[in-house]
């Protein structure tokens, strides 16, 4: 199990200059389940609506940022983990996008050496969420792209978070590592960030000829209640294409099931008040 120390309020912290209204962090330490994916278009999908957005790649993969066009070569030096060690503000990270109304924070393999780093750090587990209180721009949505694990920088993003978006794979192994999120995010409740809720699961790669996605779907229902989104995201070839071409799906393909059904979930995420 992950140790997470218990801490006292955080008399360090700054109070924020601007307000960041809504912090989610998206994850879950089972990898391909669709965390980027959701990440990057719900991220696109709220600022077509006009919402002012952050999306923070927290994934050494960087697969957000390639996600959204962004040419790696061009951040080597303002990145997340520029930013995490306290070489740039946060602020200088911010690359603007493509999508007006949306910005990134990116990310490279330089964020693989980061929990060496944090080791030598005071307040690790805040230092997200300290950085973030301190930058000088307002955002209505703030989307962390987490690892695929439960190490200090999903801890960081869980830390800073508001809410917990967590994409769970319309597959047999769906409900595998799943209790042991659940018991990190009772940990980081109780001894890092008590207002940290459970925004919802969203079913992903849902296949409607597959009698095994419907009894997933059932089951996550079941045992979720309202907590599981009504959208689902299917599996669609042009979804699993945008990536490759540095698009989310939107500006990919808008007219695809992918556009429609992530279009659908940001609708529900707005009118979500859990979120």
């Amino acid at each position: 199990m992950l140790w997470v120390p218990h801490t006292n309020a955080e008399p360090e912290d700054k109070k924020p200059k601007h307000i960041m209204r809504k912090i989610i962090c998206i994850a879950n330490q089972k990898g391909g389940v669709g965390k980027t994916t959701t990440a990057v278009n719900l991220a696109a999908c709220l600022a077509v609506a006009e919402k002012k957005t952050l999306l923070i790649d927290c994934d050494s993969q960087g697969n957000a940022t390639s996600g959204m066009g962004i040419d790696k070569r061009q951040i080597a030096d303002k990145n997340l983990y520029h930013a995490l060690i306290g070489k740039i503000p946060l602020r200088e990270a911010v690359t603007p996008t493509q999508i007006p109304h949306l910005d990134l924070i990116p990310s490279n393999q330089d964020l693989i050496g980061i929990e060496v780093e944090f080791i030598r750090l005071p307040e690790r587990e805040k230092r997200l969420r300290t950085f973030l209180r301190q930058m000088d721009v307002s955002y209505d949505y703030v989307i962390l792209d987490c690892p695929p694990s439960l190490g200090f920088l999903t801890i960081n993003a869980l830390t800073a978070s508001d809410s917990l978006m967590v994409p769970l794979q319309c597959e047999y192994f769906a409900m595998e590592g799943l209790g042991q999120l659940m018991n990190t995010l009772k940990l980081v409740q109780n001894r890092l960030n008590p207002s940290l809720t459970l925004g919802g699961i969203l079913l992903t790669m849902f296949d409607s000829r597959n009698t095994l996605s419907h009894r997933v779907s059932e089951d996550i229902r079941k045992h979720f209640g309202s907590r599981v989104f009504q959208t689902v995201i299917p599996r669609n070839v042009r979804l699993s294409e945008s990536p490759s071409h540095g698009l989310p799906i939107i500006l990919y393909d808008i007219r695809s099931r992918g556009a429609m059904s992530y279009m659908e979930l940001t609708r529900e995420f707005m009118n979500c008040g859990r979120i």
